[in-house]
């Protein structure tokens, strides 16, 4: 399947990118239906053990989102 046949899920998605992270905003927001978006200027492809602190509360920031 090429990148031209994607169609949005319609799932409610969260992207929190770290450095080093790649990531295509109009290629993540086609096929899926991003309601957050975060930079991180610390932390890596390990962010779950190099910035814990900033990944949890983005995650809670999302669910919190969610349940209005």
């Amino acid at each position: 399947m090429g990148c031209h046949e994607l169609t949005n899920s319609g799932v409610p998605t969260a992207c929190a990118l770290f450095p080093g992270d790649v990531t295509l905003r109009p290629l993540a927001e086609r096929q899926n239906t991003v309601v957050r978006w975060t930079e991180y200027d610390r932390g890596g492809h390990f962010a779950a053990m190099e910035a814990p602190d900033l990944l949890v509360d983005d995650v809670r920031a999302f669910f919190r989102a969610l349940r209005g």
